[in-house]
């Protein structure tokens, strides 16, 4: 087999997820990371595009094939590896459900105040240059045969832009509030009740050392605490406690293990979470 390919970005959410796995499963220097800036929306480019239609990091390809979102690439690294770890279990599925998506975590916003709190910071400026990016692609003669795709995403994206900018329809911007809130809401019962029931002997969830779901769970937990209002991992749990209350015993002790550990200080170097 040759060296599999992980196509990454340092600033990714669920890239830290296939990252961890690699670390934790001795895989460095086995698998090629090739780095896809999303901030120059390189995701887009027609060559990316037709290796996963998604246009979605993390992307591992090997031996031809290409494993096209986070659990399936998660899962391809753990059976790659020699070394043995828990398998996932149905916390890696709800995990990545939609109604707790840490992507959208870093754009949403409740009401006129998150809005222009948003709007003011790096997510507006992800979304307008991400977008630039987008449409630079869609230009070239390479996407035509991908047309409906790029049109697509030209609109979602083009779409928020609009809320950022204050000049999108009054519905438009009443829909997002609440899509907002229903994130918000389930994200906070996912946090408080079915992260903490999930972790049984700890302080991970598969025991004494992370498995397959605690690469997943990590990466979405450090995006949660820096959109909350953490620049570090030393922040980390006292962000969480201001936005949710205090922390349940069994997180603090998850973030305390996770954040010691050399895999985590090589994703998140300087202790800076994405």
């Amino acid at each position: 087999m040759s060296q599999p390919a992980l196509y990454t970005f340092a600033l990714s959410i669920w890239s830290a997820a296939g990252e961890l796995a690699v670390y934790e499963l001795d895989l460095e220097g086995k698998v090629e990371f090739k780095q896809t800036n999303l901030l120059e929306g390189q995701n887009f480019n027609p060559e990316f595009v037709k290796i996963n239609e998604n246009a979605s990091l993390p992307t591992l390809v090997a031996d031809g094939k290409a494993y096209k979102n986070t659990t399936d690439v998660v899962d391809f690294l753990a059976s790659y590896s020699s070394k043995k770890v828990a398998p996932k279990t149905a916390i890696t599925k709800v995990v990545h459900e939609d109604n707790i998506d840490p992507n959208f975590a870093f754009v949403a916003a409740r009401d006129d105040a998150e809005l222009a709190a948003v709007a003011a910071g790096f997510a507006n400026v992800f979304t307008v240059t991400r977008l630039g990016g987008l449409k630079k692609y869609a230009a070239t003669p390479e996407a035509e045969p991908l047309k409906a795709f790029y049109d697509a995403k030209i609109e979602s994206i083009s779409g928020l832009a609009a809320i950022f900018a204050g000049q999108a329809p009054e519905a438009a911007k009443v829909g997002f509030f609440g899509a907002s809130k229903n994130l918000w809401d389930a994200i906070t019962v996912f946090y408080t009740e079915t992260l903490p029931a999930s972790i049984t002997e700890g302080p991970f969830i598969a025991g004494a050392e992370p498995g397959v779901d605690d690469y997943h769970v990590a990466a979405w937990l450090a995006h949660i605490a820096l959109v909350v209002g953490a620049a570090k991992d030393t922040e980390g749990l006292a962000a969480l406690e201001k936005r949710f209350g205090p922390v349940n015993p069994k997180i603090t002790a998850y973030w305390n293990a996770w954040s010691v550990r050399d895999s985590w200080k090589k994703v998140y170097p300087g202790g800076s979470i994405h």
